[in-house]
């Protein structure tokens, strides 16, 4: 048999199959945001070793002597900004402050005023209806 949603991710009473396919989704959405958000902390490490290892070709450049060809990548592609006036990281402390912490607002507030604050309530029902009676080797 089918294991149960626990009562952490159990239906509250009187929601509808339409409530929670909508707030599903919302959660969806939300999980694709923080998918997002980590693509975004990736570009600002990424940029980060770009410019850690910009800098040691620089170093490399002027060694050889090709202190010219040095000083100008240094003036114009070293330490750029990646946005106007902004680096990575400014970038991602705007994207958290202007939309990530209103996503993560909203997200809960949806889910404790219609889920009574339950998260993955539809995915743990189709647990529920996909789980099969195999071996049980994958239960704590």
């Amino acid at each position: 048999m089918a294991e149960q949603p626990d009562p952490a991710h159990q239906r509250p009473d009187g929601v509808d199959d339409a409530t929670v396919d909508a707030v599903g989704k919302i959660g969806e959405a939300f999980e694709l945001l923080e998918r997002a958000r980590g693509a975004l902390y990736e570009f600002h490490q990424r940029i980060g070793w770009v410019d850690d290892t910009l800098g040691e070709g620089l170093d490399q450049l002027r060694a050889a002597g090709h202190e010219e060809v040095a000083d100008e990548l240094s003036e114009t592609w070293l330490g750029r900004n990646v946005l106007p006036g902004m680096w990575t990281f400014e970038v991602v402390e705007a994207f958290d402050r202007t939309y990530y912490a209103v996503a993560v607002e909203k997200e809960r507030e949806v889910r404790e005023a219609l889920m009574e604050g339950r998260r993955h309530v539809q995915e743990a029902e189709r647990k529920g209806r996909r789980r099969s009676n195999g071996p049980r080797d994958d239960v704590s």
